[in-house]
């Protein structure tokens, strides 16, 4: 059996960063860049953070390109 090669997916640069774009949305002072509406969204918050991390050099996984995303509908 091989042995699971892993470690951690996100640094702890990007989990500050997110942390602090959470805790700004619960206060209600995180907005979004270019339009600077208030954001509401936790998925939203979490984009921010990560952007943020990737942008201070942390470790953070690359976005996925295009318009795919994983879609967690139901089955008919």
């Amino acid at each position: 059996m091989a042995k699971k090669r892993g470690g951690r997916k996100y640094g702890p640069k990007a989990q500050k960063k997110v942390e602090r774009a959470m805790h700004e949305r619960k206060r209600g002072s995180l907005r979004s860049g270019r339009s600077g509406k208030k954001v509401t969204s936790r998925k939203q918050a979490i984009a921010i953070g990560l952007s943020e991390a990737r942008r201070a050099g942390g470790k953070v996984p690359r976005k996925r390109k295009g318009g795919s995303r994983k879609r967690g509908g139901k089955k008919r």
